[in-house]
């Protein structure tokens, strides 16, 4: 579905005579991890990682249309500690634990209103960006800083737990294997994921910028603290 409105846009804005489009996208992981890599399971017959999949290849919809596109690489969002049930987890014995598959490796993350002001960065360069592929981050940070901060900025201690990739696959949630996957190519691949959302380019299209220390400031109180 979200394939087909991706070509409906780039269509769209084609016959619209748009002179800039900026498309919010990700990675096509099946370059880098291909169907029969069994590195990590295939899901929905086509895909490694459908939500970033879908995204990198809808971007040939807009290079087949003609319209002048930059492709603006996206990264974790923090909100997602607030609204999709990632933050931290009480255990048993009463602390807190953030339960995430990045073994050591740093996880590009940011918050989600800074993604618009990119993009208005992008905007006022003009034509500089057009036929670019821009990635942006608000800071590139290990499962362990994160922990770190959040129980400075919760008042108690945060325990990070790497958790394998195959038991976050198996938790259950909808779309539990999907984003098992995605981490697991984010940790495979960290080196190239956070090099292509360097921070500097990021400050520089948005000089607000936040870091984690200052979204979690603003945000802490939002952050449900689920059951073990």
């Amino acid at each position: 579905m979200e394939m087909e409105h991706a070509r409906n846009l780039a269509e769209a804005t084609k016959e619209a005579g748009v002179s800039h489009v900026i498309w919010s996208t990700l990675e096509d992981t099946r370059k880098w991890v291909p169907l029969d890599d069994d590195r990590m399971p295939t899901l929905q017959e086509r895909f490694k990682v459908p939500h970033f999949d879908g995204k990198g290849e809808a971007d040939g919809f807009f290079q087949e249309v003609g319209v002048p596109t930059t492709n603006l690489l996206t990264s974790f969002y923090w909100e997602n500690f607030v609204h999709m049930g990632a933050g931290p987890q009480r255990g048993e014995d009463g602390t807190l634990a953030l339960n995430l598959p990045m073994g050591e490796r740093k996880l590009p993350g940011m918050a989600s209103e800074d993604i618009g002001r990119a993009a208005l960065g992008i905007f006022k360069w003009g034509q500089a960006y057009i036929g670019k592929t821009v990635g942006i981050a608000g800071e590139h940070l290990s499962g362990a800083q994160m922990a770190e901060a959040m129980g400075k900025a919760l008042g108690e201690p945060v325990h990070y737990n790497a958790v394998p990739f195959d038991a976050y696959r198996g938790f259950g949630f909808p779309g539990a294997d999907d984003l098992g996957n995605m981490f697991q190519f984010n940790h495979d691949f960290a080196d190239y994921f956070c090099g292509a959302r360097p921070l500097d380019q990021s400050r520089d299209l948005n000089p607000r910028l936040q870091s984690f220390e200052s979204w979690l400031e603003a945000n802490k109180d939002r952050i449900p603290i689920g059951p073990s």
